[in-house]
């Protein structure tokens, strides 16, 4: 199997999809690392089953033959708080079977926070004497021996699971007395995530001191870290994306007082970001977040960037086995930092990490002697990180572009293209059905729908982010503003040219239709502009959801067919309701999924002004409604048999009901992406509503 010329392993959370995570230990393991260190992050996944399938499948593929020097897979670290040591010993015996000689268990305490919110019991003492307990506990059940029952006159504890191989144990806990227990007693120490560079070397000179006075050769207790890693294209990439991430704004608003003494800063910056935190307000938090303070506690940067960091807190702490963990546990980032621990490997010793300003007066890399970067001082005084791409001139014209059309492409939010598109191919198709269609003005009509609906998405977008109701964690398909892709200026920009393009494809509609495509024309605009911007700020009174079915129902369905026909038609109106109905129903799934973000910011929605049970009801009453009105309607002959077709949406009908079912009963995951679901029920039953408008017109003829 292929090692590296200097062990390093990957930490990964127990998030996501198992296989994935086997997926990436095998990645990790073929490059040449060390190792796969899994965590448990309590209210989240368990870690124990995530090592048991990345396990099993290593052994699958045969690694379980092999000796105790290849890939080694980790719980870092387990809880005799949560999980009793008989339990830890028998996971860990299993485990060893599985994966022979490839175990490695670390053990802390976690956060004493979560254990109380558990109604866990927690002392700082007893805390440490509960750890070392374990541990005697852990390898006496390993090495066969019994154990005296815990209830006097029971027999004694008999283990029956002995493992064949040694399984090493690894303090994971920052405490003092965790780290001298490290030294005289483990084998190995467990730095946690967002460690300094100064904080981890004196943390782990008191574990050499430690185990020097313990008789212990320091250098037989091997030492890891995690090291909290984001990769990017660029360094300033990089540092931005890190700033909107919540973990991080967490992550910086809890360091100890000991840990920024010791990197340069005061606490009173931290208090300041975690105040915020607690606010919820996480743009400010991010905001709040110098370069400096995650260069002193993270790795951000290009894959260079991040071996060359990790090298530093190799040779100037004296970790052994440097873990890198992705902020971002997701693909892209996890082959970023396979490749930057080839990186890491191969750098000489005498190679430094340095932070030079970068193009927005942030710090940027520059090569020392050697070629590679070194660590500058840490600078404490806050101020607003870097704007979104113009400050990154490192980047390449092409992928500029790339990142500017993806920005643009995550605001429009094109998936809800439906909620315009439809009506104007209605009107379309019905104009069609009355014999009267022209192509021109309703690819017209069309784009201008699509134009304006375009730069209404952008604009509730910039005044949501302002109202404090978008934030990082908002469940909310664009992150384009708060996370940094798209400056509130560039965004201001590109609604604006959707509404000039809006208006020029009205000046050419009321040259052919008349001035009543005037009067169209400046609803849509007022009602586009004014559903969150200021003055009017519909939205945030009550009036979006009946807002958005008169200008998504009647005035484009009834509109485009003015605008290709020149006529006005009833028929139009009653095929605008159902239409009309569906799209009223991804905004307010929208504003019911949001009540706690709406209420929290001060705004009054029309879900928020009802409530929650209310609001349920509405929303299923909006998708029924559609259905009601449209069988209605053919059954009155207002509208031909053939668009009843619009029925074979029902799978989609049925996926919605049920998440808003299971949202009414407070699963809020149910309904976290119910605008996108109600979306596509939306284009399915519109697509065959004009199929049939459409059919009925060619069975007519």
């Amino acid at each position: 199997m292929r090692s590296l010329a200097r062990p390093v392993g990957l930490g990964l959370a127990a998030r996501g999809d198992p296989d994935d995570v086997l997926d990436w230990a095998r990645r990790a393991r073929d490059a040449g690392l060390d190792s796969l260190w899994v965590h448990d992050s309590y209210f989240e996944r368990d870690a124990i089953t995530f090592v048991t399938t990345v396990a099993g499948g290593l052994a699958r593929d045969g690694d379980g033959d092999r000796d105790g020097s290849a890939f080694r897979v980790a719980l870092g670290a387990v809880n005799p708080f949560t999980r009793h040591p008989v339990v830890l010993a028998m996971t860990g015996s299993a485990l060893d079977e599985i994966l022979p000689g490839r175990i490695v268990m670390g053990i802390g305490t976690g956060l004493p926070l979560r254990l109380k919110q558990m109604g866990i019991p927690y002392e700082p003492d007893a805390a440490v004497e509960r750890v070392s307990g374990a541990m005697d506990q852990l390898r006496a059940l390993w090495a066969g021996e019994r154990l005296p029952s815990a209830t006097p006159g029971l027999p004694p504890i008999q283990p029956m699971f002995p493992p064949a191989h040694r399984i090493p144990l690894v303090i994971a806990a920052y405490r003092a007395a965790f780290v001298e227990l490290a030294g005289q007693k483990a084998d190995g120490y467990l730095a946690r995530p967002a460690e300094s560079i100064p904080s981890l070397k004196g943390i782990l000179e008191r574990l050499r001191v430690s185990a020097t006075a313990a008789g212990r050769d320091p250098a037989s207790i091997e030492t890891a870290g995690y090291l909290l890693s984001l990769v990017d294209r660029t360094r300033r990439e990089a540092l931005n994306r890190a700033k909107r991430e919540p973990f991080v704004i967490y992550m910086m608003s809890v360091l100890s007082d000991v840990s920024l003494r010791r990197a340069g800063f005061e606490a009173e910056l931290r208090d300041r970001i975690a105040a915020a935190w607690r606010a919820e307000d996480y743009t400010l938090a991010g905001n709040l977040i110098p370069d400096e303070l995650l260069d002193a506690f993270m790795l951000c940067g290009t894959r260079e960037d991040v071996a060359a960091k990790a090298l530093a807190f190799h040779v100037e702490t004296g970790l052994g086995l440097p873990l890198l963990q992705p902020v971002l546990q997701e693909e892209r980032q996890i082959d970023e930092l396979i490749a930057a621990a080839a990186i890491y490997a191969e750098l000489p010793l005498a190679a430094r990490w340095v932070a030079a300003p970068t193009d927005d007066g942030a710090a940027a890399d520059v090569s020392a002697a050697d070629g590679v970067a070194a660590a500058a001082p840490a600078v404490p005084a806050p101020r607003p990180p870097g704007g979104a791409l113009a400050d990154d001139r490192r980047l390449g014209p092409i992928e500029t572009v790339r990142r500017r059309l993806a920005a643009t492409w995550e605001i429009l939010r094109p998936f809800a293209y439906t909620a315009s598109v439809i009506p104007v191919l209605a009107g379309g198709a019905l104009a069609a059905l009355d014999e009267h269609f022209t192509w021109l003005p309703f690819l017209a009509a069309l784009a201008g729908g699509v134009l304006l609906h375009s730069g209404t998405n952008i604009v509730n977008e910039i005044y949501d982010v302002r109202q404090g109701i978008d934030t990082i964690v908002s469940p909310r398909a664009s992150h384009a503003i708060v996370k940094g892709r798209m400056s509130e200026r560039a965004a201001f920009a590109t609604a604006g040219l959707a509404f000039v393009l809006a208006v020029a494809i009205g000046v050419y509609l009321v040259v052919l239709r008349g001035p009543a495509i005037v009067v169209l024309g400046l609803l849509g605009l007022v009602g586009g502009w004014g559903y969150t911007a200021p003055p009017l700020q519909l939205k945030y009174r009550a009036l979006g959801v009946p807002l958005v079915f008169v200008l998504m129902g009647p005035l484009m369905v009834v509109g485009s067919y003015f605008a290709v026909t020149g006529l006005w038609s009833p028929v139009a109106l009653i095929l605008s309701i159902p239409v009309g109905l569906l799209v009223a129903a991804i905004l307010h799934g929208n504003e019911w999924r949001d009540i706690s973000e709406d209420t929290r910011a001060g705004i009054v929605t029309l879900s928020s002004r009802i409530g929650r049970e209310w609001a349920h009801y509405g929303y299923v009453g909006l998708v029924l409604g559609a259905y009601i009105t449209l069988g209605l309607a053919v059954a009155f002959s207002l509208l031909p048999p053939p668009t009843l077709l619009a029925i074979v949406s029902l799978p989609f009908l049925a996926q919605v009901v049920r998440s808003a079912e299971l949202g009414a009963t407070g699963q809020a995951r149910a309904i976290a992406m119910i605008d996108l679901q109600t979306a596509r029920l939306h284009l399915a039953f519109g697509a065959f509503l004009v199929i049939g408008l459409l059919l009925a017109g060619v069975v007519r003829a």
